[in-house]
């Protein structure tokens, strides 16, 4: 029978705790983050010991392979802190080859940077717990806890100095092409309902993609949106080719009235759902086939000829979703005018969708919010992670100069390295 490392065993333990529930009784969430906590830990402690060995846990040695030594379980081991010890369970090896026993190099450095706890305290705020969950998940077998509830309080506010510092940043130096501009809704208390954090990426010309901005919206009003696109404005962003949001009124008018002559481009993900809503469920599948043909087409012309036989064929039999693929159809049909290559990453804000799914991941754990700042100190170090994960979209020769005609076209600035192709 084959013995379950540490690291396993932990994993279990979540496992069986979240299967439970997190409504159980006592304290499941403190138990989950002490758990999580220890599986940090554990598994970097494995990790090194695999790396030393040269093999994974129930890894065989090649015959070739000289040996280096034998796992030969674990023993308690103890890091120290200004504030108090935690128990963790140090791999051993028996045979070892180097000079005198097998030391852990990752014990000897954690025991000698307490600030390593201090760094996990902060991560473990941003993936949504409260101070008093930190404090709690914190504790060593004795009950007491390894930072203070006031350090925990100190080094959360490390993560709003990020964001303080991210709000302020010169957008100037970004050469971006296309903006993207989306909400997420988290609950707050205060308010007694889920208010929206709008969020805005961009791709440049270089290819990369960047998160420009993040504050709070209150439901993507006109004044909030046109407040948020301004403050960009003031930071230095200058107007890009396209601008792809949801059908949201108040974004719309904020957009079209800050970025005038840049193209609107209407989210195709966004547009479908709320087609199909009015579709029975029957013939959903053609419907959107149907529409699928059209938003997708090759060409603008194309687009234009099969959106008319959609409206022929349906227009009877379902008015209201007609109603809607033809509102703001032009919107939908605008990413067709920007180079081919890029239309599968500009007609809609997928990419701001599946970071919204990091945060609401973080986020679920906490019903709602106490305050404006904490949704957002939680909000930004959710996305602001997940978007230094984005990888960049191929700009070529060809699509460079096809964006600058582009821009001459809608009487937009052009970038100062206009001249200097990124190839990709």
């Amino acid at each position: 029978m084959q013995r379950i490392p540490p690291s396993e065993r932990i994993r279990q333990q979540i496992n069986e705790l979240l299967e439970n529930g997190l409504e159980s009784e006592g304290n499941p969430l403190g138990a989950l983050m002490r758990l999580s906590a220890e599986l940090v830990v554990q598994e970097a402690l494995e990790k090194e010991t695999a790396e030393r060995l040269g093999r994974d846990y129930y890894e065989r040695r090649e015959e070739d392979e000289p040996l280096k030594g034998y796992r030969n379980g674990y023993e308690r081991g103890r890091l120290r802190t200004a504030e108090g010890e935690i128990t963790v369970q140090v791999p051993q090896v028996r045979d070892w080859v180097e000079e005198g026993p097998y030391r852990s190099r990752l014990m000897g450095f954690l025991r000698g940077n307490s600030d390593v706890l201090e760094k996990l305290a902060v991560e473990m705020y941003a993936r949504g717990l409260s101070v008093r969950d930190i404090e709690d998940a914190l504790r060593d077998a004795t009950g007491d806890p390894l930072l203070s509830r006031s350090a925990v309080s100190e080094l959360s506010e490390s993560l709003w100095e990020d964001y303080d510092a991210f709000c302020e940043r010169d957008l100037s130096v970004f050469e971006v092409e296309y903006v993207f501009i989306d909400a997420v809704y988290e609950g707050l208390r205060e308010w007694g309902c889920n208010q929206g954090v709008l969020c805005a990426w961009g791709i440049c010309r270089n290819g990369d993609k960047v998160l420009l901005h993040l504050a709070f919206g209150s439901r993507e009003s006109y004044e909030n949106c046109l407040e948020f696109i301004r403050d960009m404005v003031r930071r230095g962003l200058q107007p890009p080719v396209l601008v792809t949001t949801d059908g949201a009124p108040g974004l719309i008018r904020a957009v079209t009235e800050v970025w005038e002559r840049s193209l609107r481009q209407r989210c195709l993900a966004h547009k479908m759902r709320n087609i199909l809503d009015k579709v029975p469920k029957d013939v959903q599948a053609e419907v959107k086939r149907r529409i699928r043909d059209v938003f997708y087409a090759p060409s603008l012309d194309m687009a234009e000829e099969r959106a008319a036989k959609v409206l022929e064929a349906y227009q009877e039999s379902y008015p209201a979703a007609m109603r809607s693929f033809n509102d703001d159809l032009e919107a939908s049909l605008v990413y067709l005018r920007c180079p081919s290559r890029h239309h599968r990453s500009i007609r809609t804000t997928n990419l701001i969708e599946r970071a919204f799914q990091e945060s609401r991941r973080r986020t679920k754990v906490i019903p709602h919010f106490f305050t404006e700042r904490a949704c957002l100190k939680l909000v930004f170090s959710a996305l602001w992670k997940t978007s230094q994960r984005w990888r960049g979209v191929k700009m070529r020769e060809l699509d460079l100069q096809q964006l600058s005609l582009l821009r001459r076209e809608l009487d937009l600035p052009q970038h100062h390295s206009q001249e200097t192709h990124v190839h990709r």
